[in-house]
């Protein structure tokens, strides 16, 4: 194994990690520092979250900057506020004892202007997230010119939330002559777009195998039926005690009523999603940070680029339509060499995307059978005693308390003294387990049957055509658009669709998907600007159209029932694919007849 000094990394450097607790590189420090150290050296490097990537890019990032210099020599780009502020946090550690070397995190929901006041003085490193490095370059106070190494941490994910144009605008307003390096957990054709049109002569660093789930990651699903998820989920949690874990949902609806009925039920659990402030986030991740929070329900885009350490599980409450949202989830846990269990508890409609993901991720799911209440109640039972073992007695702190203690519990025995404790720390896991429903793990086409039904009961809709009339969300709007799974749509392709017509970065909330159409919601005040923008919006050559889904306007109408003349008088099905060579167009209202 090397060193970090055979690595070529410089004196003032080593000396801050050292105190930092690194002792020997890790395997993509020991792939990426020597080459990033030398000049016109383009890298993609396809690591997991965890495996040591920020010292990998920024030591020799750092080593390069000239302090005495201060115009902006290295740009690092990130996905979140969340992750900007972790490698700016790291950047200065490293740099401790480089003097005149400023990072600057930059980054929106934040003072710009002394974000501004800052970049004035002189920054050699910013760390920012792709809208607000934009903003600043606009305002004429980011200069790049002089910009040496450019760094894409998490590539995938920013691509994912629709920063492409944003990416494209930065690497084209940096100088020809620079490093840029890739960093990404898996390689998708948009990351390979990217290398393309501005690395060049790269080297493909892969540590481990290409978009596969982090090494130290066991992979677990439990299959039950619809009805049964919270309750499965409950027992998961009962069944480790020391659990720290993030659980995932699909949407901000689903996050927010999990988090309260675990809150309810006397969980130690927070919700993170996009309907809450800034401040809100921050605080929720502090206190999960630090470990007064256990347990984190958050939401796909509200938890990308979360760096948190000594996570002992991931729980996926259901799998994410893409693949590669199941590798950034499993991610976050078995970091640093620690090992971390990723869990889904999934019903039977989700079973064949078990299988996708493993030929994805290279790695073979272990499917579990749920802890018996027996098992559960044992566990809890031990974690009470080994409590009761650890704890510290200071004798001169309660000794002035001890004779009233003794004389009022002197009518109690050893045995029912013991009794009393364990009944107040651990009845409540007996009270709920001696009557708790029974939970039957289907296995065959009929379970999988009856839990398409139950699935769409509990989600207001049975079939994909009957999602169009669904309310939205209060304070959002329901729109329509005519791209579905036959299309390869689906919700990334969807945020990625609207990021790209309409400026500003749109919330788009839930999103439901048929093989014909889609609908998403966007907020209230933000509709009219989307189908104004997404009017001239085209894929390829055909022309998309986003109307308003909203089910208190016109409902879709039944074939063979009444029309009124306006509809009437639209082209049959035929002659409109006729006319556009094959190639069906819709007009406004046209969606309605996706459920005739």
């Amino acid at each position: 194994m090397k060193t970090f000094e055979e690595l070529g990394v410089s004196e003032n450097i080593r000396r801050a990690i050292a105190e930092m607790g690194y002792e020997n590189p890790m395997p993509v420090q020991e792939e990426v520092i020597p080459y990033l150290l030398g000049v016109g050296n383009d890298v993609i490097a396809l690591a997991q979250t965890g495996t040591g990537k920020t010292a990998a890019y920024g030591l020799p990032v750092l080593q390069k900057v000239d302090p005495a210099d201060h115009h902006t020599q290295a740009i690092i780009l990130s996905p979140t506020r969340e992750l900007c502020l972790q490698i700016a946090g790291d950047l200065k550690d490293y740099a401790r004892y480089i003097d005149g070397l400023q990072v600057l995190a930059v980054y929106g929901g934040s003072s710009i202007e002394s974000q501004i006041r800052s970049l004035r003085k002189g920054v050699q490193v910013i760390v920012a997230t792709p809208g607000r490095l934009i903003d600043l370059m606009h305002r004429g106070v980011a200069n790049l010119d002089k910009v040496e190494n450019v760094v894409l941490d998490e590539a995938d994910e920013m691509l994912n939330m629709g920063f492409t144009e944003s990416i494209d605008e930065i690497l084209a307003g940096v100088p020809a002559e620079r490093n840029t390096l890739l960093f990404s957990a898996t390689m998708g054709r948009e990351i390979e777009r990217i290398a393309k049109s501005y690395l060049h002569d790269y080297k493909e660093i892969v540590v481990g195998s290409r978009n596969e789930g982090a090494e130290n990651v066991n992979h677990i699903y439990y299959l039950v039926h619809a009805k049964d998820k919270y309750p499965a989920l409950k027992r998961v949690v009962d069944y480790y005690p020391n659990i720290y874990a993030i659980i995932f949902c699909r949407t901000r609806l689903e996050t927010q009523e999990v988090a309260d009925q675990l809150i309810r039920d006397g969980y130690n659990a927070e919700a993170l999603h996009g309907d809450l402030s800034q401040a809100q986030r921050d605080l929720t991740m502090q206190k999960f940070r630090t470990h007064r929070t256990q347990l984190l329900i958050a939401t796909d885009v509200a938890a990308r680029g979360l760096d948190v350490d000594e996570l002992t599980h991931v729980i996926n409450y259901g799998l994410p339509e893409d693949v590669e949202n199941y590798t950034h989830r499993s991610g976050r846990t078995g970091r640093a060499g620690r090992r971390g269990t990723s869990i889904s508890i999934i019903h039977m409609r989700e079973k064949g995307r078990v299988r996708i993901i493993e030929k994805v991720i290279g790695k073979q799911f272990e499917q579990g059978t749920l802890p018996e209440p027996q098992e559960i109640c044992t566990k809890q039972l031990y974690r009470v005693m080994d409590e009761l073992e650890r704890i510290e007695v200071d004798d001169n702190q309660i000794a002035p308390f001890l004779p009233e203690i003794f004389r009022k519990l002197d009518w109690l025995t050893k045995e029912d003294l013991v009794k009393r404790i364990v009944s107040r720390e651990f009845g409540h896991f007996l009270d709920y387990y001696a009557n708790a429903p029974e939970i039957v793990q289907p296995t065959s086409s009929k379970s999988e049957r009856e839990d398409r039904k139950a699935s769409g009961r509990q989600s207001g809709r049975g079939k994909d055509r009957a999602v169009g009339p669904r309310a939205a969300e209060p304070g959002y709007k329901r729109l329509f658009i005519n791209l579905g799974k036959r299309d390869n749509f689906y919700a990334r392709e969807i945020i990625n669709l609207v990021n790209r017509y309409v400026k500003g970065k749109v919330q788009i909330g839930r999103i439901d998907l048929t093989p014909n159409c889609s609908f998403f919601e966007v907020p209230e005040a933000s509709a009219g600007l989307v189908l104004k923008k997404m009017s001239r919006a085209m894929v390829g050559n055909r022309q998309v159209v986003v109307d308003d889904a909203d089910p208190t306007g016109d409902k879709p109408t039944r074939r063979g029932s009444r029309r009124d003349k306006s509809e009437d008088r639209r082209p049959s099905h035929r002659a409109a694919d006729k006319a556009s060579n094959g190639r069906r167009k819709y007009g406004k209202d046209d969606w309605k007849q996706f459920f005739e």
